[in-house]
């Protein structure tokens, strides 16, 4: 969730809603949560939707986060078993920019190591290392500012750049969100117009190129549009493969699972990591402070966030297909150090033994798909 801001009072604009704190406890009770039992006829999938009743686990946003490398080495794939079906990683169309020290130059962590503030990110590093083989891709591809360059053509080489480098990792699917958030007015101001365009634009050149093995993804912020507005904002059937959104602390206000039903669409929850509404949210927009390694955060985790998150996957069997959860130690990073949502936040599963089992417990479930040897071919299917 790199959100491009200009300064902690456009952060401070994210409100976070809808919780309240329950008793703490140094034991986490688990929630009772079944699969759920899918009997449908076959229906026209969506590109790389699995069946009705199974979700794709994906694990973000960045290399200290997932790990699994020599360097990065203390991240999810360091301390689960299971390797999730895909692992999440950002690019941007903003070259020229500057955010937190760092100039962009356009594609950024793609083949090179970079940092705009979260850590370091090159999806290269990852994509290269026998343990994310069998791991499907979701890049979110900020162009904050640049929309209207991207819609006129002015980026038309990059994208092509993009395209080919998306074709070369074939067959692996990649899931691409392109401009993640686009509702996130504070921080990414994206004018509608243009972004329509440009979404439209960088697709129309992916399927000129014959670019195949690309999910599009259209993803909401999951709290600020009502479903006119995400209507304005949908840039058309034969543009969106995907709907999404993000799922944090304002998770009770999100309508897009609605809406995708309507269009008959998948969902992508692409961007969710543990984060409860503080008590005074309503004047000064904080969550609670959330650290793992304490057991009674620890345990208000499983309680408000991670027990409605699976109540959710498992109430829309047949809507809800994939997710990502953000492995992160937020509040170490400098991008979010005036953030109110994630400012006081160490996400990261691996630090709270209970938790971890209970994770891992969940995620054990027949409905969930982690990597395979099979799992390119499978998704294929959708085909």
């Amino acid at each position: 969730m790199y959100r491009i801001v200009l300064g902690w009072l456009v952060c401070s604009l994210i409100g976070i809603m809808g919780c309240d704190q329950s008793e703490k406890s140094n034991n986490i009770q688990e929630a009772s949560l079944s699969p759920p039992n899918i009997n449908s006829s076959k229906k026209i999938r969506a590109k790389f939707e699995p069946e009705d009743g199974k979700v794709l686990v994906f694990i973000g946003q960045e290399l200290s986060a997932i790990g699994g490398l020599e360097k990065y080495n203390d991240g999810y794939l360091d301390h689960f078993d299971r390797r999730p079906a895909g692992f999440t990683a950002y690019s941007f169309l903003t070259p020229g920019d500057t955010t937190f020290g760092f100039v962009h130059k356009g594609l950024d962590g793609i083949t090179s190591t970079d940092n705009w503030g979260d850590n370091d990110s090159n999806m290269s590093l990852q994509l290269n290392d026998p343990d994310y083989a069998n791991m499907c891709l979701a890049i979110g591809l900020g162009m904050v500012g640049h929309e209207d360059k991207v819609a006129n053509g002015v980026h038309d080489e990059m994208i092509k750049e993009l395209g080919s480098f998306l074709q070369s990792l074939a067959p692996r699917p990649v899931f691409l969100r392109i401009g993640y958030e686009f509702d996130g007015h504070p921080w990414n101001h994206y004018e509608k117009e243009n972004y329509l365009k440009a979404y439209r634009r960088v697709k129309d050149i992916m399927d000129d190129m014959g670019v195949e093995n690309v999910a599009f993804v259209w993803q909401s912020t999951g709290f600020v549009s009502t479903p006119d507005q995400l209507e304005e904002w949908y840039p058309g059937d034969d543009y969106v493969d995907w709907c999404s959104f993000s799922f944090f602390a304002r998770w009770r206000e999100q309508e897009m699972i609605e809406f995708a039903k309507k269009k008959g669409k998948p969902v992508f929850i692409a961007e969710a990591s543990a984060s409860v509404s503080g008590p005074n949210m309503k004047f000064d927009n904080l969550t609670l402070p959330m650290d793992f390694n304490n057991p009674e955060d620890a345990q208000l985790a499983w309680n408000k966030w991670f027990t409605p998150f699976f109540k959710t996957i498992h109430d829309h069997p047949k809507t809800v297909k994939a997710i990502s959860y953000i492995n992160c130690n937020w509040k170490a990073h400098p991008m979010w150090k005036d953030n109110p949502t994630f400012k006081g936040i160490d996400a990261r599963l691996q630090e709270n033994k209970e938790l971890k089992e209970k994770w891992e417990k969940e995620i054990s479930k027949s409905n969930y798909v982690m990597s395979s040897p099979t799992l390119y071919s499978d998704l294929q299917k959708s085909l």
